[in-house]
């Protein structure tokens, strides 16, 4: 090992990135991690006009970007992000399913509208996008899937218990896309964030906020671009004998 292939661990310049919501969170954040580290980013999020503002920051960063207003509910809207990504740069290397909903009802309070909404959005849709996606996965020289799951696949969720047991079934799906895929070269894996200062996390109102400064070992909420690192680990050389796997980000949460 030298200083530059120690460099080149981490070399993401040139490839091609799928970033569902990324106009803002941890997606924002790793889509910048990626333009800065030379990759192609193709930003999707439901609201179109955020989506726009995040290409035209990336852009401002001198990256080569692409925004494709998608609802990770519409199995269509899934494809047609697929399609625009290889019209716009010629193929996939990396996907990173971050776009999520946190919708949120008690146990005894569900409801089909509900249970629907937030397993198409948080499994069912990344699913379909990385299996519209395998095709060019399956030709690229450098093939990552990152599903970005949530520390509550590990935890009993009173109040998001649809959500956290959406982001175990797609730890589920991440092991044996793994299995599946492994033969194509193409490597998948998971990242559980812990509490991150995110809009997701403080819409749930300042109590919530407060009371998850103080749940993991470290004593506070993970910042957006304390999850780039990571994310950038898994989807690069520096990784490429890790599939299959799961990286906890939670500050020592789930080591209670």
């Amino acid at each position: 090992m030298d200083a530059q292939r120690l460099e080149r661990l981490f070399d993401v310049s040139g490839r091609v990135a799928i970033v569902t919501g990324g106009s803002r969170g941890i997606g924002r954040a790793v889509a910048e991690g990626l333009a800065a580290g030379g990759a192609k980013v193709v930003v999707a999020s439901r609201k179109e006009d955020a989506c726009r503002e995040t290409q035209a920051h990336l852009e401002s960063l001198g990256a080569e970007a692409l925004a494709v207003p998608t609802h990770m509910g519409d199995m269509d809207g899934v494809a047609r992000l697929v399609d625009a990504t290889v019209t716009r740069f010629g193929g996939v290397d990396i996907v990173i399913n971050n776009g999520a909903t946190a919708l949120a009802l008690p146990m005894g309070e569900f409801t089909l509208d509900a249970w629907n909404k937030v397993f198409d959005v948080n499994m069912r849709g990344p699913v379909f996008l990385v299996q519209h996606a395998l095709p060019y996965l399956k030709e690229s020289s450098h093939p990552a899937v990152v599903n970005v799951i949530s520390v509550g696949a590990f935890m009993f969720a009173a109040a998001e218990a649809m959500y956290a047991a959406a982001k175990a079934a797609l730890l589920s799906f991440t092991r044996t896309m793994a299995a599946a895929y492994a033969p194509y070269g193409i490597r998948v894996n998971a990242l559980a964030p812990g509490t991150t200062d995110t809009d997701m996390v403080r819409n749930n109102g300042p109590e919530y906020v407060e009371r998850a400064r103080h749940i993991s070992l470290l004593r506070r909420m993970a910042d957006a671009d304390e999850m780039v690192g990571p994310t950038l680990f898994l989807v690069s050389e520096a990784a490429s004998y890790v599939t299959g796997q799961v990286l906890i980000v939670d500050g020592g949460l789930v080591a209670h």
